[in-house]
């Protein structure tokens, strides 16, 4: 208490001091005119107002009776000491960034919020009015003195013997009377209800059990429509703008910053310049004013000069100073030979220094040094690799050996480096930097092993990060090394994001134990490990949250240690709701918005060094080439430059985008033109018609909308013939080309494509003999005989394979070609048995993958993931590296150590043996005798490979707080957990999700969002406007005027009239709003009276929407 007002008392003086030297309120950059300064100043008033509120109830409790202090209750104020490390906000520009970016896009996420919560409120209506009440049933005992409790152990929703759902079996009965499945908390019985479940869906969290319990209640027809469009529509969609907005406003925002940044550097560059001038023009005016004095100094500087020495070796010369004797002489001779001796040592040990450091730079650069240290790190990672549990004595000495003759080499290496360099040279080099702190890392951690004071930690698995280097003799590295050094860019922003993420943590840690600190021992039977209870444990609480890991299985306690689902418990949800969205949603969506900002940085950083490359063996090529060379060079060079232009020229003006205001020949609008009238090739070209066409002057006037919209350009017949029959004027390959480039065609084959997969889906699995499996497998010789005649066709059109352009040369034509060629071979071997037509038959599923040739956005999108999955593979390498270097750890910390006894009381596995007694539900009468057996976790660390596997599920956030505890609860090898035996290991964990869950994981997403935005510039490409530029001449080409109805007839006008009015606009937004409330008061148990009041209530607003809809009707008439 006494630090609390010490802190206190330093920041009070701190805004004191400040408020004196800026001013408090009323001119320009004042104390409290700057935001952060605000926040700073109201935690300070609070504090003191929570002390000053303290002592004064403190004082009150002193006089009052029993000394209960009967005043103001200071907890909540209290409360809001936990803002406190906001205040770090002010002094840190970065985390400025990131938090001014995420207040900015609070307005657009505001929007977002409304939109989310639209459709919660739809869904939890159709919810109410499809499921209320469904969750009530389950199946109970008929007879006997169980008829009370249900029948199962773990109770699920059952259906009525007359309705489709789950029956109940063996002499039980579906009954209503249960409480619901998890307490009661999960259902659609009120709008409150079926709002928090509506929002749980959207999260995915439990969704899917939701979902099996309606099907259980109700049947499998209409629970999973609604649902899967829930999840689709609420979960992948909407919640996804969030990513968005976020995005936008952090990367507008870190431009920001850099501007300033630059505008700051500038000033300060200018302020440089301008003292450097006004220096320069005082010495010239002193040079100007006494040119005598310099001349006059010059001459007396001259004899001073010429007595000092000139050269180190020199010694000053003391023979003619006057007074100096013969004892003075010889000394002086004397202390000459020795400096010079010792001079010439000196000088001889310089010169040998200079030789080794020259030779060992020369070893140190070399190829076979690289190598060799490449290899000693290969072999490091072999090494720790090699651990595993049970191993045999002569492989952990062999390795304790290794690890120590590495370590010495490394630091030989090290020290090689240092002294060949020179420090300064050596601290340069960012891997230098990391081999120096992994070494130094490494002898540490050595000697604390060797002295027993800790157990090894692995650290020298981070030298496996060196392994990148290899990458250095490939093509790849130039991408690869932008990557890494983006990400290392981006440490900045990750670092000012993670101090804020923490303090969220901690604000949200602390709130949580004030709520519910030990209030989650409300099952005796059963501990809960995320709880409240103190910090650590609270901080593992709200991280877990955070991941959305069975984030409502911690709401449900919560509302269950304030009574259940009730009023006051139900409140409880507002704390999880509010922390899951502001972390999960928008801080954790940060981390995604970092990561695409940066990778677009990399991106464009390897493309301009790509451009670089080419222009440098360009002018290498017109240096190295001879004069008729040079001059073809300059030629292709110039009619690229021409080509561009006119590229340029014709995609802005068949786009219909902004035409110079310039003369153009028309011969630029004749393919278009051709196009429109007919996509094939005539024989007769009128060729010299097209040299009379006068010339076309091109204003600044749009040209109308039919122009814009061409017809998508037919894919050319190839000059070569196809089979080698059919030659590129034969009829009836024209024929073919005029058919399959025809739009009725294609749009014909999409429909039989889609028919087909319709017929796949329908296939009754179980009864291969069925009815309705041969009308299928008729329907299945139709579509495959059409898309067979499609190939033909196809290739009839374009030929097979041998030349360019031809239909093989397609992948998406080999892909149509697999699909019908499978269907074909299992129509000629018809016996099911054989497995080869089994797989064939599997391969059918592949039919609907046709229908992307066919359509443009759908092949964008596939073109743009294989775009994707071919450079994704940088990320891939450095992802992979991290997690093997975080299972090494693992496997240092954890090796044997997550086996566990049934028995709790067994420690050992000499111990669990035999058979042992536990009660069902606590209750003594029910005895039940199970064996005892030693069991490991389902996912360990006992080797690298488990390991790896066990990291991967934790990165998917999917089940890992169960590995957390089983790994916080890890004691020693071969002997069973101890509760929260290391609560310190979780830090482990904490670092490896953040690291490779929140950050590396959204690299991936990130790179896949950069790629797309790439390949849809990538049309553009040549075009002189940018983004903002095309999407504003594309707005102002597609302008339409607002034509506005107005009708002639008086009557009908009057009602026209009051339909378009502002007043019946408003009425029926507050019928909407009535009605939806009207809908939301239905509720599980309502009395026959309001059931009856609501149906009239609802006949009414009917009635009320239909002459709505019938004054439209005549006001605008039905067309």
């Amino acid at each position: 208490e006494r630090v609390e007002y010490l802190f206190l008392i330093i920041f009070t003086v701190e805004a004191f001091l400040k408020v004196i030297a800026y001013g408090l309120l009323f001119h320009p950059n004042a104390y409290l005119r700057n935001g952060w300064n605000l926040l700073d100043f109201i935690i300070v008033v609070v504090g003191l107002f929570s002390a000053i509120l303290e002592q004064a109830t403190k004082a009150d409790g002193g006089n009052s009776i029993g000394g209960k202090g009967a005043g103001f209750d200071v907890k909540a104020l209290r409360a809001f000491r936990v803002l406190r490390p906001l205040r770090l906000v002010s002094g840190v520009p970065s985390l400025q960034v990131v938090l001014n970016s995420i207040i900015k896009a609070m307005v657009p996420l505001l929007h977002i919020a409304l939109l989310v919560l639209f459709v919660i409120i739809i869904y939890a209506i159709i919810g109410l009015e499809l499921f209320m009440g469904k969750m009530h049933k389950t199946c109970y005992h008929v007879q006997g003195g169980l008829m009370d409790t249900p029948a199962e152990d773990d109770p699920s929703p059952c259906a009525p013997q007359s309705a489709h759902g789950r029956q109940c079996q063996n002499g039980t009965e579906c009954k209503a009377g249960w409480e619901g499945p998890k307490h009661g908390i999960t259902n659609f019985d009120n709008f409150a209800f079926a709002m928090l479940t509506v929002f749980q869906c959207i999260t995915m969290e439990g969704w899917t059990d939701v979902l099996y319990w309606m099907q259980d209640a109700m049947g499998y027809e209409l629970p999973w429509v609604y649902f899967v469009s829930l999840v689709i529509f609420g979960s992948f969609f909407v919640l996804n703008l969030v990513l968005g907005v976020l995005s936008g406003e952090f990367s507008k925002e870190r431009e920001k910053a850099k501007a300033r940044g630059d505008f700051q550097k500038l000033r300060e560059k200018q302020q440089l310049e301008e003292d450097l001038k006004g220096y320069l023009d005082w010495i010239t005016q002193a040079e100007d004013i006494d040119p005598e004095n310099e001349d006059e100094g010059m001459d007396e500087e001259k004899p001073r000069n010429m007595s000092m020495p000139t050269s180190e070796t020199e010694s000053v010369n003391t023979d003619n100073v006057p007074g100096a004797d013969i004892e003075g002489e010889n000394c002086g001779s004397l202390s000459e030979k020795n400096f010079s001796f010792s001079n010439f040592s000196s000088r001889y040990w310089r010169r040998w220094n200079r030789f080794c450091r020259r030779k060992c730079r020369a070893a140190v650069k070399s190829n076979v040094f690289y190598w060799l240290v490449i290899f000693l790190v290969f072999l490091n990672t072999l090494t720790i690799a090699s651990e595993h549990y049970n191993q045999p004595d002569w492989l952990t000495e062999v390795q304790d050996t290794a690890n120590k003759v590495l370590l010495a080499l490394f630091t030989a290496e090290m020290l090689l480096k240092m002294y060949s360099l020179g420090l300064q040279a050596y601290f340069v080099s960012l891997f230098n930097r990391f081999d120096c702190f992994i070494v130094c890392g490494g002898i540490l951690e050595t000697i604390l092993v060797e002295t027993k004071i800790m157990s090894p930690l692995g650290i020298s698995v981070l030298r496996c990060v060196r392994l990148l280097r290899i990458f250095k003799i490939t093509r790849y590295w130039n991408s690869l090394s932008n990557l890494v050094a983006s990400l290392l860019n981006s440490v900045r922003s990750i670092a000012s994001l993670l101090l804020l993420l923490f303090l969220f943590i901690i604000i949200f840690s602390l709130l949580g134990m004030q709520l519910f600190g030990g209030k989650f021992n409300f099952d005796e039977m059963q501990t809960r490990r995320s709880t409240f209870d103190n910090f650590p444990q609270s901080l593992l609480t709200v991280f877990q949250i955070l991941t959305g890991e069975d984030w409502n299985s911690v709401m449900y306690d919560g509302i269950m240690a304030y009574g259940g689902p009730s009023f006051p418990g139900m409140l409880v949800c507002i704390y999880f709701i509010i922390l899951f969205i502001c972390g999960n949603y928008i801080l954790l969506n940060v981390f995604l918005a970092i990561a695409v900002d940066n990778l677009a940085d990399a991106e464009s950083l390897t493309s301009a060094q790509k451009e670089e490359e080419e222009e440098k063996e360009r002018k290498k090529l017109a240096r190295t080439a001879s004069p008729e060379k040079k001059q073809e060079i300059e030629k292709t060079a110039v009619e690229e430059e021409t080509k561009e232009e006119k590229i340029e020229l014709k995609s802005i003006t068949a786009d219909g985008e902004s035409p110079p205001a310039t003369k153009i020949n028309v011969d630029d609008y004749q393919p278009n033109e051709n196009e429109e009238k007919s996509p094939y090739p005539t024989t007769e070209a009128p060729a010299e018609e097209d040299e009379e066409e006068p010339e076309m002057p091109v204003g600044p006037r749009p040209r109308p909308m039919s122009e814009l919209h061409l017809k998508e350009k037919a894919v050319p017949m190839p000059d070569a013939s196809a089979f080698f029959i059919f030659s590129p004027n034969n009829r009836f390959r024209v024929h073919c080309h005029r058919i399959v480039n025809d739009n009725i065609f294609t749009n014909l084959i999409l429909f039989f494509i889609l028919l087909s997969s319709i017929s796949l889906a329908a296939e009754d699995p179980v009864r291969h003999l069925s009815f309705r499996n041969q009308i299928l497998g008729n329907a299945d010789y139709v579509f495959t005989s059409i898309f067979t005649l499609e190939i033909i066709l196809k290739m009839t059109a374009y030929g097979a394979f041998l030349h360019k352009g031809s239909f093989c040369r397609n992948y998406f034509n080999i892909l149509d070609l697999l699909v019908v060629s499978v269907s074909l071979i299992s129509f000629g071997i018809q016996s099911s048995a054989i497995n080869v037509v089994k797989i064939l038959r599997v391969l059918r599923v592949l039919r609907p993958l046709r229908a992307i040739n066919r359509a443009k956005g759908l092949k964008h999108v596939v073109q743009c993931v294989f775009v994707a999955i071919r450079t994704i593979g940088n990320i891939v390498i450095v992802t992979t590296l991290l997690q093997f270097m975080f299972a090494c750890i693992g496997v240092q910390l954890f090796k044997g150590k997550l086996y566990s006894c049934t028995d709790s009381s067994k420690q050992t596995a000499a111990e669990c043996r035999g058979y042992y007694i536990t009660y069902k539900d606590g209750e003594v009468n029910q005895p039940m005798i199970q064996p005892r057996s030693w069991e490991n976790s389902k996912f360990d660390f006992d080797n690298v490979l488990t390991a790896m596997m066990a990291l991967f599920t934790v990165s998917t956030f999917e089940g890992w707080p169960e590995l957390l505890y089983r790994s916080i609860d890890s004691h020693m090898e071969d002997v069973g957990p101890i509760y929260n035996h290391r609560v310190e290991i979780s830090i482990f964990f904490i670092i490896y999700i953040i690291i490779i869950a929140f950050f590396m994981m959204n690299i991936f997403v990130g790179f896949v969002i950069v790629t797309f935005q790439e390949q849809g510039e990538q049309e553009y490409k040549n075009c002189e406007l940018d983004k903002n530029q095309r999407q504003c001449v594309e707005y102002a080409l597609k302008a339409r005027p607002l034509r506005r109805y107005i009708p002639k007839n008086q009557y009908q006008y009057k009602v026209w009239y009051v339909v378009n009015s502002t007043y019946f606009e408003y009425l029926m937004f507050v019928l909407i709003l009535l009605n939806t409330i009207c809908l939301a008061m239905q509720h599980y148990g309502q009395s026959c009276m309001f059931k009856e009041a609501m149906n009239i209530l609802n006949m009414l607003f009917t009635g009320l929407f239909t002459v709505e809809m019938v004054l439209k009707l005549i006001a605008f008439k039905p067309k």
